[in-house]
């Protein structure tokens, strides 16, 4: 893991990482997430805080410019269960369409009320190995977690 990452936002995403270890990619997985991780809860609560505060520290999503800033934070290794982590904000826009090798699994931080990712506000949203999306974000600005296994995609 990248030393200047802080270390919050380390063992958060260790946290998630260790509980998809094992699990299989499929859409019904983000109702798993939503009752081990619910929006409302704290752990999603801490997570939300350590995106909103890296993507305005800069450490997080430094690469683009609005209305869509992206960038990967941890690279897949075993400590991350061969996840990686990325995430990236979107601002009203149409992200490039993008192909999942063997899944991807993402976490919703709407940043402005309303805001929506591929039609879902705050939570999960999970798909499936071999599917494919142009990701899109309505309704103002959200941060999306989005955690990669193998951190395999393809553009």
């Amino acid at each position: 893991m990248n030393a200047t990452i802080p270390e919050n936002f380390t063992s958060l995403t260790r946290k998630l990482t260790d509980w998809l270890g094992g699990r299989t990619l499929s859409p019904p997985l983000a109702g798993e997430l939503a009752a081990a991780f619910p929006p409302d809860g704290e752990f999603f609560a801490e997570l939300a805080k350590a995106c909103r505060d890296g993507l305005a520290d800069g450490w997080l999503g430094s690469r683009g410019a609005p209305p869509l800033r992206y960038g990967r934070v941890i690279k897949p290794s075993p400590e991350t269960n061969a996840y990686s982590i990325d995430v990236v904000l979107m601002h009203d826009v149409v992200g490039p369409q993008h192909t999942h090798p063997n899944g991807e699994i993402d976490m919703v931080i709407p940043l402005d009320p309303g805001a929506q990712f591929d039609g879902h506000g705050a939570g999960w949203v999970v798909y499936g190995p071999g599917s494919s999306h142009a990701p899109t974000v309505t309704g103002g600005a959200a941060a999306i977690l989005y955690a990669l296994p193998e951190g395999a995609i393809r553009f």
